[in-house]
């Protein structure tokens, strides 16, 4: 009998497996054919990726920093594969929802109360901006919500469950090595840009370059990007070879390859990033002689990363090498150059919260100034704190200091715990946050949604877990 239903079973699956290929052959078009072949793959991958509750996380990150938004005018640079790996973590986070045990310290309770007031100011958006740009807002916040999930998901949801960060950081590492290259033969070879793209460009004698931005949207992104994973070989150096999970020629290369790419992509706020990093991991070590020692290696690394951009475009680097000295020996004399105009735009926000002071408390809207003309014209505030104070009020800037407060005591706190993973990502993500502080001056980083998962999910390494093994 058994075999009998055995048999009758494989029989019917062949019986469909022939008429779907059937289906597929009969088919018009290869546009058609692939519509009605893709559910073949596209089900044993969600089945695949869902086997381990962690997997849909390495999978949108990997998409994140390795493939381009698709070709379609949709958005500002066009929707991205890795959206759907992040409806699947949802669906996966669903799934374990017994698994969810949040506890409410100050971090979580910061990241809860910055969401809360971006997704309020939605509504302020709506009625200053239109239902067209409320929607965009709406977008927004839910992008920047996949960041705050993903370090939920992990430190309280059924990631929890994922013990050890160090055979998930070496590919992470390595992808961020092959998006930065990606980036310099981008910028080299000047490749046709995603239909939507940052119109960032450098004037030279030779003619008009893009800046180099690799899969990202835009120049800014990649430049943060690339001083997040300088700073993770600058934390590895000062750390004996046996607390490194990647090794040291490695971690060399590395700094090569991001280094170019950093000044490939121009971005003078990403430098600056960098150097308050940097100075802040020297005050964290500002006790071990190993750190002398590492930061040889590390400005060796950079040097050779600075000199093989050097040699493949000597004009750009001389260009970029003029504009960062320039911005520091010019910036109290000539502010309003060396700031690339956002002194005027910040200057119309002052205007616009002079004549209406109560649209401080609220705002006017996340993400409305650049798109809607209700303050008199279309800013880019390229300032954090003051397109938070503009567009969600006082509250909403008092979220973003206390988020970023949150997260440098929780990164301080991991960093000087026994436990020597917890610790290195901590000091990782505590420098790194001390520069996004500083490039928040500059930068509207909360926007950068495809690399902030990355920051969240070391953060979410960062916190002291129960385990008692190391990278070794």
């Amino acid at each position: 009998m058994i075999e009998s239903r055995r048999a009758t079973l494989q029989t019917s699956i062949a019986i469909l497996t022939g008429a779907y290929a059937a289906l597929i052959a009969v088919m018009p078009n290869r546009n058609s054919a692939a519509a009605i072949a893709a559910p073949l793959v596209i089900v044993p991958v969600c089945c695949w990726i869902l086997l381990k509750p962690a997997r849909w996380v390495g999978a949108f990150i990997g998409a994140a920093i390795l493939l381009p938004p698709f070709p379609l005018a949709l958005g500002n640079s066009g929707p991205h594969v890795c959206l759907a790996f992040a409806a699947l973590g949802l669906f996966a986070g669903t799934l374990g929802l017994a698994e969810w045990r949040i506890r409410f310290d100050t971090l979580t309770r910061a990241c809860v109360l910055l969401f809360s007031v971006l997704l309020l100011s939605v509504g302020f958006a709506a009625i200053y901006s239109g239902a067209a740009i409320a929607a965009a807002s709406l977008a927004r916040v839910l992008l920047f919500g996949i960041g705050l999930y993903i370090f939920f998901y992990m430190v309280y949801g059924p990631g929890a469950s994922f013990q050890s960060p160090a055979p998930s950081l070496r590919p992470l590492f390595w992808a961020a090595i092959v998006s930065a290259l990606f980036a310099c033969v981008d910028f080299y070879y000047q490749l046709p840009a995603p239909t939507g793209f940052g119109p960032q460009y450098v004037w030279l004698a030779s003619g008009v370059y893009r800046r180099a931005q690799g899969v990202f949207y835009e120049a800014s992104t990649l430049g943060n990007f690339c001083a997040f994973f300088v700073v993770m070989i600058a934390v590895a150096l000062t750390r004996p070879r046996k607390e490194v999970p990647v090794s040291r020629p490695a971690l060399l290369l590395g700094g090569v390859v991001l280094s170019a790419a950093l000044v490939f992509s121009y971005s003078r706020a990403s430098v600056l990033n960098l150097a308050a990093a940097l100075g802040a991991l020297l005050f964290l070590h500002r006790s071990r002689i190993r750190s002398r020692r590492a930061a040889a290696w590390l400005l060796i690394s950079i040097a050779c990363g600075v000199a093989v951009s050097y040699l493949a475009f000597p004009s750009f680097v001389e260009i970029y090498w003029s504009r960062l000295i320039g911005s520091a020996l010019y910036f109290f004399t000539y502010t309003g150059g060396i700031l690339s105009g956002r002194l005027q735009s910040w200057q119309t926000l002052a205007e616009f919260l002079a004549e209406r002071p109560w649209h401080i408390f609220l705002g006017v809207g996340y993400k409305t100034l650049p798109y809607s003309d209700f303050v008199g014209r279309p800013v880019i505030a390229d300032n954090m704190y003051l397109s938070m104070l503009v567009e969600t009020g006082i509250v909403g800037l008092a979220a973003l200091l206390w988020f970023n407060f949150a997260i440098l005591q929780t990164a301080w706190r991991a960093a000087h715990q026994p436990d020597r993973p917890a610790s290195f990502f901590g000091a990782w993500i505590f420098c790194f946050w001390v520069g996004q502080v500083f490039q928040m001056l500059s930068a509207d980083l909360l926007t950068y949604w495809r690399v902030l998962p990355v920051y969240f999910l070391v953060l979410a390494w960062a916190l002291p877990r129960t385990r008692e093994h190391s990278f070794s």
